[in-house]
């Protein structure tokens, strides 16, 4: 069972007046972060807000306690056993005591006017959640660019947008009306330990939840070793395929939705063949190479991977030869690899 803090200063926050913003933030792994971001919270132009902490079984307790020493009589703490960031925010939102919510990774960080601006806009558009860009930064090939440049966001936010992944929430840039993610049953806590928030955004528009997003760039998105979007493309597209799996089971979907659920397992199994034949190309596997990216591209259909067969046909170890050639010179330019440089 979490344990809170029991501290003078949160009973005395616990009879005062709810503040506006229950600022959620779990926390594994984090004690080399988590200053860096606490700061960021305690820099913003918008006051009105409490920090709940909760420590979710984190083995670097004993670190994480001492890098929290400086604030804890601005934060409110709560420690549980590890159930996994579903299980801390949870935890958190349980404990909340602001009509609107926002989600903190412990290792991201907001810009001093994020809380101001996003409930502006919450508030203007009568919006029950909103989301904002970010630019990432630390270990990734990625760093410097925004993530909607990444992950981009397009028209309206809608079960379809989200399920093709062409509006892509970032929980770090999420505030949120506290009341639709109760009424929802707040974060599932078994269906995975990995994209359960896209999980919950997508059951929030189903029961109609209204969801913006503002292009501009109100927080600073964190990549390093270890975290989930540091691994490699195959490895996330299998993920991807495991949720959907997942949703598929346990949501009562439309016969509309279903169909659009089916074009989404289509489209990520193409792509999972298609990082797989890359792969094997590399490795000098040309008949399974081909093989595969023939497959995806039974889907994905680009004449650009047309020629691609063709030459993998014609002159598979020139090709290749060229295709190391270019990793090597982006690698050198801290570029990311396209797909066979398409």
């Amino acid at each position: 069972m979490p344990q809170p803090n029991t501290n003078s200063e949160e009973t005395r926050a616990g009879e005062a007046k709810p503040p506006a913003v229950s600022v959620v933030m779990p926390a594994y792994n984090v004690a080399p972060y988590i200053a860096e971001t606490l700061d960021s919270v305690f820099s913003q132009t918008f006051t009105d807000y409490e920090v709940i902490v909760v420590n979710d079984g984190s083995p670097d307790s004993a670190e994480l306690e001492r890098a929290l020493e400086p604030y804890r009589g601005r934060i409110r703490y709560i420690e549980q056993e590890n159930g996994g960031a579903s299980a801390a925010r949870n935890t958190a939102l349980r404990a909340a005591r602001g009509e609107f919510v926002a989600f903190l990774d412990a290792d991201d960080v907001w810009e001093p006017d994020y809380l101001s601006r996003q409930m502006e806009f919450l508030r203007a558009g009568d919006y029950d959640l909103v989301y904002s860009n970010a630019l990432i930064f630390g270990e990734s090939p990625l760093a410097g660019k925004t993530y909607m440049e990444t992950s981009p966001s397009d028209g309206e936010v809608t079960f379809k947008s989200l399920m093709r992944f062409e509006c892509s929430v970032i929980t770090s840039g999420v505030l949120a009306r506290k009341l639709p993610i109760l009424e929802a049953g707040l974060f599932n806590e078994q269906i995975l330990s990995i994209g359960e928030d896209f999980e919950l955004w997508l059951r929030l528009v189903r029961r109609g939840a209204r969801v913006a997003y503002q292009r501009q760039v109100l927080l600073r998105y964190r990549c390093h070793p270890g975290s989930l979007s540091s691994t490699d493309p195959v490895s996330k597209l299998a993920r991807q395929l495991i949720l959907f799996e997942k949703i598929a089971e346990t949501h009562d979907l439309s016969a509309e939705e279903r169909a659009e659920i089916d074009y989404v397992f289509e489209r990520l199994r193409a792509g999972k063949e298609f990082e797989m034949g890359k792969a094997q190309f590399v490795e000098g596997n040309f008949a399974e190479a081909h093989r595969r990216l023939k497959t995806a591209n039974g889907f994905q259909r680009s004449w650009k991977v047309r020629a691609i067969l063709l030459l993998m046909r014609l002159s598979p170890r020139l090709l290749r030869r060229l295709y190391l050639w270019r990793l090597g010179k982006l690698a050198g330019h801290g570029g990311k690899p396209g797909a066979l440089g398409v």
